[in-house]
């Protein structure tokens, strides 16, 4: 378990939040998913903030991954510099921060977040909340380059995957932040968002109960693994870690 009340180092993935056309629908599944409760925009456990979800007039991208920023502007600079594009300049989200939204050089939609009394997510690695995020893409080396140049990350090489092109991302100080998975068969380069669970396979019958695609979990070397696809077409992964 893991408790944040201060903003994250530069580059670590800080909020996770998700558009939907259907606030209500998407309360409803969550809760019994994860068992989370609402205020507003904010999907709580315990009280405190893990995730959001925000009305749009059509879905979304998916969850979308913000990377916490000490300097907003600064960061979208140096997205800009190292080839990726501002979908959404710096702006101020009253109360919280500073927001905004990129593309990465490989095409890959993220956030930026710069808390200004809200770092984001208050809970993280335990179960029913955010641990873990990667970016799967047909273009892993532009997306490395790119993510080095922004937040000054380090990559580390994975043996417990053999066979698979994946890097670890690093932040300066070697904490791990993500991954970035070569994926040449996808022609959509993505962040990928992994909620921890107690169990699994318990997580895919009731998201399958509430209205949500499902395919049964899988062992990995991280623990039992399985991919499911909200009413809405947004996907994310459970893990329980063992």
């Amino acid at each position: 378990m893991s408790s944040v009340d201060h903003n994250q180092p530069l580059g670590t993935p800080t909020w996770v939040d998700l558009a939907v056309t259907d606030l209500e629908r998407a309360r409803e599944f969550y809760g019994r998913v994860f068992g989370w409760e609402f205020d507003g925009g904010d999907c709580l456990l315990r009280g405190l903030p893990v995730a959001g979800l925000r009305q749009a007039d059509k879905n979304g991208h998916g969850w979308d991954v913000h990377l916490a920023t000490e300097d907003i502007d600064a960061s979208a600079a140096a997205v800009l510099a190292a080839g990726g594009a501002l979908l959404v300049e710096p702006h101020d989200v009253e109360g919280r921060g500073r927001a905004a939204f990129a593309v990465d050089a490989a095409g890959a939609r993220f956030g930026l977040w710069q808390g200004r009394g809200f770092p984001g997510c208050r809970l993280v690695n335990e179960p029913d909340t955010l641990v873990r995020n990667d970016l799967l893409t047909p273009a892993a080396a532009k997306a490395r380059d790119f993510y080095c140049a922004v937040f000054g990350f380090t990559l580390d090489g994975n043996d417990d995957l053999p066979g698979a092109d994946f890097t670890f991302l690093r932040r300066p100080d070697g904490h791990e932040v993500g991954g970035v998975f070569a994926a040449p068969d996808t022609t959509v380069s993505a962040w990928a968002t992994t909620f921890e669970v107690a169990d699994a396979d318990a997580t895919v019958a009731k998201a399958a109960a509430a209205g949500g695609v499902t395919r049964p979990a899988e062992p990995t070397p991280y623990g039992r693994m399985a991919t499911i696809t909200d009413p809405f077409g947004a996907g994310f992964t459970a893990i329980a870690r063992g």
